[in-house]
């Protein structure tokens, strides 16, 4: 089953803190809380469905792992809030140990690309979606892990930040499954990993 990219990134490719404004600062981002202004009941209605349609387990990297639990677990209204708690959670990191403290949650340990492919194939039937999580993006890009990417497009240009594509990316041909546009501009576009340009 496919491992799943699900991300805000902007026009020149940042991702780095579409939330809040003190999600992440690293590099000294000053632009946190930026998807915001894109929400609206096209794209609550689209991952809510998403969501809803669950099957699968997350995988995290530390930062976004320790990040969401910290949002989450001080939001038992909102509707997004069960589905995570009750998801299998997978979090690669090397500072982390067991016991997790999100319910469902379990240590990735080793190398991340590595121990990511062995579970894959211990779990054949199930399907993983990465949220946030640049570096485990990156390192799974690398060892051609990712097969498919549901990528909200703001219509936005920062200039700065961590990209979800770097300049030493992996190249890869992506072909376009499905799109829709919102009432604010984000384009909501799902892609397939398609191999190597030129493939």
């Amino acid at each position: 089953m496919p491992i799943t990219v699900m991300n805000h990134v902007t026009l020149d490719g940042v991702m780095q803190a579409p939330g809040r404004a003190d999600e992440d600062t690293r590099g000294g981002f000053a632009h946190g809380g930026w998807a915001e202004a894109g929400n609206d009941e096209v794209m609550g209605s689209y991952l809510g469905e998403r969501m809803a349609a669950g099957g699968g387990a997350l995988l995290f990297g530390r930062r976004t792992y320790d990040d969401l639990l910290s949002f989450w677990n001080h939001q038992p209204e909102n509707p997004f809030a069960p589905a995570l708690n009750n998801t299998p959670k997978y979090v690669a990191s090397t500072t982390l140990a067991e016991p997790l403290p999100w319910p469902n949650s379990s240590l990735l340990e080793g190398d991340p690309a590595e121990a990511v492919a062995a579970l894959t194939e211990s779990q054949p039937g199930t399907g993983f979606t990465i949220m946030g999580s640049s570096t485990l993006i990156h390192q799974l890009m690398g060892h051609h892990l990712i097969d498919e990417w549901l990528l909200m497009i703001h219509p936005l240009v920062l200039g700065s930040g961590i990209q979800l594509f770097p300049a030493d990316a992996t190249p890869t041909r992506l072909e376009m499954v499905d799109s829709v546009t919102t009432t604010t501009g984000v384009v909501i576009a799902s892609y397939r990993t398609a191999g190597k340009p030129g493939d």
